[in-house]
């Protein structure tokens, strides 16, 4: 029943007691205080709901056809078993206010399981993006769910309809596959006390992430399956952490943690260095990304045939150069300066005088902004992607060109998809995004330290506790040339650094492609993808 309508009864049947006499309308209070709820009632939680909807599907995928189970619902996690704690007593013998709900979770997800049963042998992988506050719509509709949207290569997509196909490159082929959406994101709310300081943090969201997986292990039977976590942006720093959470806490070894587009120490971050003055290995490891990006855009003066070995060249100078005349700092020569100025100005296509004003540091919003001109931005999340500049004299980006060009395809195609095919959400909002900025807890405890470390989140520590507790335990980096939100330079910087003996560096892979933090968005590197994730998946169980 619709609002509307709800609204027309209501007005009808009040119409109809005013008409029938006083005897009518005593009986219509009796039964209206029969429906109102009790005053505990109205005083108890509002608890959320497991709730859930399974459908088949078909999908031709490489040189094979198969069937797979969907499951779409709604997970609710707790912060503790709940029934370790005793019931509250009956109203009647409390004495002042309820005692606060404790906080939980529903978290929304879709399932993926080969044929027409859960085969509990098969691999099992767990899919999340990452923001902070994302769902993972993008790694369902774009990369490897059984079904993908279709749009432009390095363009804006155009409005709907928008185009949905089998995805011939789903991961479905070697292992079953849960997508989740992080708290608060998707379908899923959050409730009780304290809710949002309960899951919006570094620690609380593993924490959130690990409580699910084992409820979704134990209720699907799959707790002696492979197990995989695929994580992507941010969603590699939750990976790192909560491969540690589940090994250390929940007993569950993993066989692979595979890494697209990673983040382990946010000191790298090319976004905001000019507020972390002396920690300059931001500029430097972004250096290699504006210098593909101008190789992309024909913006370099000398223009390199290949970009492998031009990039080479660049990290070269970067680590032997650059970085070495940015710990001069103040003490740096005019002379040296200028030479260094003119070298980044033949790998960046970017001005002389632009660099020498800069002090040689250019931050990824700088970037984006002035290498095409005043009149067009670069994408940050895949630099290949330009879009009109808003505003002509602004010092950086105002916005993401490749995210306006794609982001409507993909949310309109899931809602539509989810509603359709799955048979689920009816009556819900999906929220790709939560706005989560200002509740985000950035304070990590890593392993080995008493509490929180005051500094910028680094879990580079919990992924290497997590490869030395459990030496089989393999890690796959992938990552696009084009992509400045995470450089592909800072993500091999980072496992160079991994606390981990010479013995485990074989335990880890790296693959790049020639696109941008979402390298499905390009056909030819999705395929590179799947197959890649695909071999390792095969290859450590």
């Amino acid at each position: 029943m619709t609002r509307r309508n709800s609204y027309g009864l209501l007005v009808f049947c009040a119409s109809l007691v005013a008409a029938s006499g006083p005897l009518y309308a005593k009986e219509a209070e009796h039964e209206a205080a029969k429906s109102e709820p009790a005053a505990e009632e109205k005083d108890a939680p509002r608890h959320l709901a497991d709730e859930s909807q399974v459908t088949q599907g078909s999908l031709n995928a490489g040189n094979q056809k198969f069937s797979y189970k969907a499951e779409a619902g709604v997970l609710v996690v707790h912060l503790k078993d709940p029934l370790d704690d005793d019931p509250p007593p009956p109203a009647a013998e409390r004495s002042g206010s309820p005692p606060p709900q404790p906080p939980e979770a529903g978290m929304s997800y879709v399932a993926y399981f080969k044929g027409d049963h859960e085969d509990a042998q098969r691999p099992i992988t767990f899919l999340y993006n990452g923001g902070p506050g994302s769902s993972t719509v993008w790694l369902h509709m774009g990369a490897f769910g059984p079904k993908r949207v279709l749009t432009a290569n390095d363009a804006h997509s155009p409005g709907a309809p928008y185009r949905l196909v089998d995805n011939e490159y789903s991961l479905l082929d070697a292992s079953d596959l849960v997508f989740i959406d992080a708290p608060g994101t998707g379908f899923g709310h959050l409730r009780g006390a304290d809710k949002e300081k309960a899951f919006y943090g570094v620690d609380q969201d593993a924490h959130a992430f690990a409580n699910f997986i084992v409820e979704f292990l134990a209720r699907h039977g799959r707790w002696n399956s492979p197990k995989y976590l695929f994580g992507e942006s941010y969603g590699t720093t939750r990976s790192a952490v909560l491969a540690y959470v589940l090994q250390s806490e929940k007993s569950l070894d993993l066989n692979g943690v595979i890494l697209l587009s990673q983040i382990l120490s946010f000191d790298n971050s090319a976004d905001a260095p000019q507020f972390n003055p002396g920690v300059d290995q931001p500029y430097v490891l972004a250096l290699p990304t504006y210098a593909a990006t101008a190789w992309y855009h024909h913006k370099l003066p000398n223009q390199a045939a290949s970009l492998e070995a031009f990039l080479s060249e660049v990290e070269q100078f970067a680590l032997t150069d650059y970085w070495p005349a940015l710990a001069a700092g103040n003490t740096l020569s005019a002379e040296r300066k200028a030479a260094i100025a003119a070298k980044l100005q033949g790998y960046t296509g970017l001005p002389v005088d632009y660099i020498q004003r800069a002090n040689l540091r250019i931050n990824a919003g700088e970037f984006e902004k002035t290498l095409l001109g005043s009149e067009l931005t670069t994408g940050r999340l895949d630099s290949r992607f330009a879009g009109p500049t808003l505003d002509p004299m602004s010092k950086e980006a105002e916005y993401d060109p490749q995210s306006a060009a794609i982001a409507s395809a993909y949310v309109s195609a899931f809602n539509d998809y989810v509603r359709r095919t799955l048979k689920f959400g009816d009556r819900k909002i999906y929220k790709a995004e939560a706005d989560i900025d200002k509740l985000w807890d950035y304070l990590h405890q890593p392993p080995g330290a008493p509490s929180k470390v005051p500094q910028a989140t680094n879990v580079e520590p919990d992924l290497a506790t997590a490869m030395k507790q459990n030496p089989n335990l393999k890690v796959q980096l992938n990552g696009g040339y084009f992509d400045i939100a995470t450089p592909f330079f800072a993500a091999l910087y980072e496992l160079q650094q991994l606390p981990i003996p010479q013995s485990l560096q074989g335990n880890i892979e790296t693959h790049f492609y020639t696109s941008g933090h979402m390298v499905y968005v390009h056909e030819p590197d999705l395929k590179a993808l799947h197959d890649n994730v695909a071999a390792f998946i095969g290859k450590t169980h």
